[in-house]
């Protein structure tokens, strides 16, 4: 009897370390050799706002986050054409990441502790810093938001932007008062009718309104941040090899513009006597291959997108139709909050 306990308990244990050795497997596949198997990476996008991820009839996507994405398909093939964008509503964003759905979810989505905790989902890091900004007439000779003492602001009823308010006025312990509205349009309206002072909202979405009134230029949005906003890419939890992957192609980014390595020199930039250009274009240390990517796999992210800089200029900044100042978003070295980890 004990001998048949013994083999049973020993059949149970060989059981048990198979289905532990297959479920590591399973785990060793992972998200990037499911890409690579497919030939293409899913990335879940949002139609709006603009300058993030913005879709066509024609099916065509332009904005950073795209942008992001195709940067990632080219370090992982070559090409950043080895992408399809599905689109994904707000409530369909974390199903659609934990069913597999999508390897990758690159939408306007702000990292926040309770999201980053939430089952199934990571953020890697940070794309762009927005938040939730003021906009004001030039007319009305306002440089500052600490100048906005007594004003009527409007916001949108159904977003956080009204508590956002409160809770920063009412730090500086200055007078507001707050005209909610049911829709974006009726307080874009509202301010443009001058029923309010003020128009508050995500900066981004301040930019997108301000090209759509008559006189563009007749409206600034003021530097402060009253609520802010870290937006980045999400991928699944559990996959920490994707994680990296990700995590690393935006610092590839960041790290090209702190080289001086452009869409445009890149390849010129191969015969650099330095020694930190020459890690990063995986020269002198193959890099990528930590990360189970190519030697040259930062070389073509930037040859296909081109670094941060370039990035953010196309889709938000002064080189587009949002017409938006860097600040937050400029690389630290000139006053802003970006810069990247050693390539080493």
């Amino acid at each position: 009897m004990r001998t048949l306990r013994r083999r049973a308990f020993g059949l149970a244990a060989v059981l048990g370390l198979a289905a532990l050795t297959a479920a590591d497997c399973s785990v060793q596949a992972g998200t990037l050799e499911t890409v690579r198997n497919r030939g293409q990476l899913i990335c879940g996008v949002g139609n709006g706002p603009k300058g993030y991820s913005t879709g066509s009839g024609e099916g065509a996507w332009t904005g950073i986050s795209v942008d992001f994405c195709k940067a990632l398909a080219a370090a992982v093939f070559g090409g950043k054409d080895a992408v399809r964008f599905r689109l994904v509503s707000p409530p369909e964003r974390v199903s659609a990441l934990q069913s597999g759905e999508i390897d990758v979810l690159s939408r306007n989505v702000a990292a926040t502790l309770g999201g980053d905790t939430e089952p199934g989902i990571r953020t890697p890091g940070v794309l762009v810093f927005d938040g939730q900004g003021f906009m004001v007439r030039k007319s009305q000779g306002v440089a500052s938001a600490l100048e906005l003492s007594g004003t009527r602001i409007c916001v949108v009823t159904e977003t956080a932007d009204g508590q956002g308010i409160a809770e920063y006025f009412g730090a500086l312990k200055m007078p507001f008062e707050v005209s909610k509205h049911d829709t974006w349009q009726d307080a874009a309206m509202a301010y443009a009718n001058k029923s309010c002072q003020v128009l508050s909202a995500v900066v981004s979405v301040l930019a997108q309104a301000r090209q759509q009134f008559a006189e563009p230029g007749d409206h600034i949005i003021l530097p402060e941040i009253a609520k802010k906003q870290l937006i980045g890419p999400a991928v699944r939890r559990g996959d920490e090899d994707w994680f990296s992957v990700v995590r690393w192609t935006i610092h590839a980014l960041i790290a090209a513009e702190e080289l001086g390595i452009t869409r445009a020199n890149v390849d010129a930039m191969k015969a650099s006597g330095s020694p930190e250009v020459r890690r990063f274009l995986g020269l002198d240390m193959d890099l990528g291959r930590r990360l189970g990517l190519n030697a040259d796999w930062t070389q073509c992210a930037i040859r296909k997108v081109g670094n941060y800089g370039e990035l953010f200029e196309r889709h938000l900044g002064l080189k587009s139709p949002l017409k938006l100042e860097r600040q937050l978003n400029n690389l630290a070295s000139h006053g802003g909050l970006h810069y990247a980890p050693a390539f080493r």
